[in-house]
């Protein structure tokens, strides 16, 4: 009996010895959840270069194409430079309810061996640093064809570290003030597309309509490179939605679930809408739908289940083709490549839609801290989407204002004539 007692008091004291290791180990870098990170990141960045070059590409004319990729890669190059300077401090460098304060400028203590959660930091960071190159990106679409290089330049270096890195903050970061709130916004509906097409609006009415719009023709000049770049978009998303749970797990594994049928259904939705409204569904309609419901199921996909998905991608569907095709003719807004009527509209959709769809009665994985019911969590989201609205608006219209007083953001008359591919960069992308 003794034999048995020292015996039993041997297992206890080793158990009592391996569990603080093993919650150590929770803590620990997981190679598994690195190795799906990294290809995430792979692929959020494979959606701007080459998914949304092409995808703009193809939208404008052949006398632009180039200029437009030559935007994405050049965005892509210096948003990558200055997130490593400031932008990543701004928006994750430590507590705070609106910044995350500078103790991480110049990259200051992210190293070899420093992990957030449980990947290394620097894939955390880099990670980011891909959502933080895709919007503003995706404001080129909306000024398309006569905005100046240099302009172009100065306003996303500006927008990017007093605009996007701020808002990144106040919902992903250490103690951001929506994040508190209970906000559900898992890969970007706020932060990256309500962002984007509110500072594309407000861009398109500041610089103003092309050169003969809306009375001249200006019909996209190569849709397969559209198509092309809308698939890539689609493949690349899933590291942008499931990529967003920064582990390979379960969540991940519904993320990437939600966002592939939200997508298929928004693009059958616009499909037939245009059918119906038009009498022929579109090869553009199409793709625009697909890209609609990616937009919306960003902020959802961890939060929603597949029904809910099928709804919010049929929402998305339709709502974007009405902004898209409709609400801009009523307006007069000349938003080039519908960067507000795909992104806008499509962000505030999934946003306000993701306080329905996460109820756990609807097949949703539940409400944000502190959230108990579908209509308190909508007010959160509305709060989020009205928040960032008002404050992107508010300090685009600034920047763009102060940059045309010193240095003028529009191309001449006879540069947007002649294209802006030979009066800027001198080359062309057809030699015919």
């Amino acid at each position: 009996m003794k034999t048995i007692k020292r015996v039993g008091a041997a297992i206890a004291a080793s158990a009592m010895a391996v569990l603080p290791s093993v919650a150590l180990a929770e803590d620990k870098l997981s190679a598994g959840d690195t190795a799906w990170m990294l290809a995430a990141t792979v692929l959020v960045l494979f959606m701007t270069i080459p998914g949304l070059s092409l995808f703009y590409a193809g939208m404008v004319r052949a006398k632009n194409g180039l200029s437009v990729m030559m935007q994405c890669f050049a965005i892509t190059a210096l948003m990558t430079i200055l997130w490593a300077i400031a932008g990543y401090s701004i928006a994750f460098g430590g507590p705070g309810e609106y910044w995350g304060g500078l103790s991480k400028l110049f990259l200051a203590g992210v190293t070899v061996d420093s992990l957030s959660g449980t990947i290394p930091e620097t894939v955390f960071m880099v990670f980011q640093m891909t959502f933080a190159i895709i919007t503003p990106a995706l404001i080129v679409g909306a000024f398309a064809e006569r905005m100046k290089f240099s302009a172009m330049l100065v306003f996303m270096a500006i927008w990017l570290l007093v605009v996007y890195a701020p808002i990144a903050h106040w919902v992903w970061g250490d103690g951001g003030w929506l994040g508190g709130k209970g906000i559900l916004d898992f890969a970007g509906g706020t932060v990256v597309h309500i962002n984007a097409g509110v500072a594309g609006l407000i861009a398109a009415l500041v610089i103003g309509r092309r050169k003969g719009y809306p009375g001249t023709a200006m019909m996209p000049h190569n849709l397969m490179f559209t198509v092309v770049g809308a698939g890539m978009l689609w493949v690349g998303w899933f590291g942008f939605n499931a990529g967003s749970e920064l582990a390979a797990d379960g969540v991940a594994g519904m993320a990437m679930a939600v966002t592939q049928i939200a997508t298929a259904a928004a693009a059958l939705t616009w499909m037939f809408a245009e059918w119906i409204a038009h009498g022929k569904p579109s090869v553009l309609g199409i793709a625009s739908g697909a890209v609609a419901g990616l937009v919306a199921i960003t902020p959802a996909s961890g939060a929603v289940g597949p029904m809910g998905a099928i709804a919010v991608g049929a929402a998305s569907g339709l709502g974007c083709f009405i902004a898209a095709v409709k609400l801009k003719k009523v307006f007069g807004y000349d938003d080039s490549l519908d960067a507000f009527g795909v992104h806008g509209v499509g962000g505030i959709i999934g946003a306000l839609l993701t306080g329905v769809f996460c109820a756990p009665s609807l097949g949703g994985a539940g409400f944000g801290d502190g959230i108990s019911s579908i209509g308190g969590q909508v007010a959160v989201q509305a709060l989020g989407a009205g928040a960032t609205l008002v404050y992107t608006a508010v300090m685009t219209f600034i920047i763009l204002k102060v940059l045309d007083l010193i240095m003028g953001l529009r191309v001449t008359d006879e540069q947007e004539t002649e294209g802006l591919d030979l009066a800027l960069h001198d080359e062309r992308a057809y030699n015919l």
